[in-house]
């Protein structure tokens, strides 16, 4: 697929549209949690229609696409058939949201120090997270699922704990450092959310 380069951003063809770049605010640095929960909430309720006319779904993985990306956030449109997860892991120092466009999707997540916790997301409900929690997200309906997500700083690895319960108590965060577009770009050609 190709993006749209912008002066300081990608965004997905798709949704090339003034909204969309005036959202994404390619000279923010970086997002706050509360930041990333309003974006994604926001694309899933205004860009609906775009948003669904680029969906897909695959039986053989999670299905993704890129929609946006800066130095400061990327933005993500996630499928979920039913039975479709994540492991459990944590975003290693970048902060995060996701946002229900479709279905619902089963959050497992914890805290440092804390608890295992689960939380049903509907349709329409948005989640802003910081750096020190983790959490496993699964389609544990009957019908297929979609989301909107952000991580800032962008492309900072993930890491992939064998059960929540596993995790330390305390957490040690990946430096989350801000990198230049260009590099970003060589990156997400590499990854995927």
């Amino acid at each position: 697929m190709v993006t749209s380069l912008l002066p300081g951003a990608d965004v997905h063809p798709a949704l090339d549209v003034p909204l969309l770049r005036d959202l994404i605010h390619p000279e923010r640095e970086l997002w706050t949690p509360r930041e990333l929960r309003e974006l994604t909430s926001f694309v899933a309720s205004e860009l609906t229609t775009p948003l669904l006319d680029i969906l897909e779904f695959d039986t053989a993985r999670r299905w993704w696409t890129r929609l946006g990306l800066t130095e400061g956030v990327e933005l993500w449109l996630l499928s979920w058939l039913p039975g479709q997860g994540t492991e459990p892991h944590d975003h290693g120092g970048a902060a995060g949201s996701f946002a229900v466009l479709t279905g619902e999707l089963t959050e497992d997540y914890r805290y440092p120090g804390g608890p295992v916790r689960t939380a049903v997301r509907e349709v329409g409900s948005a989640i802003g997270f910081g750096a020190g929690r983790a959490h496993q997200v699964a389609n544990r309906g009957g019908i297929g699922a979609s989301s909107v997500h952000a991580y800032s700083p962008p492309l900072v690895p993930t890491r992939e704990y064998p059960d929540l319960a596993d995790i330390p108590d305390e957490i040690q965060p990946l430096p989350a450092r801000r990198l230049p577009l260009e590099r970003l770009r060589e990156l997400a050609d590499q990854e995927g959310p």
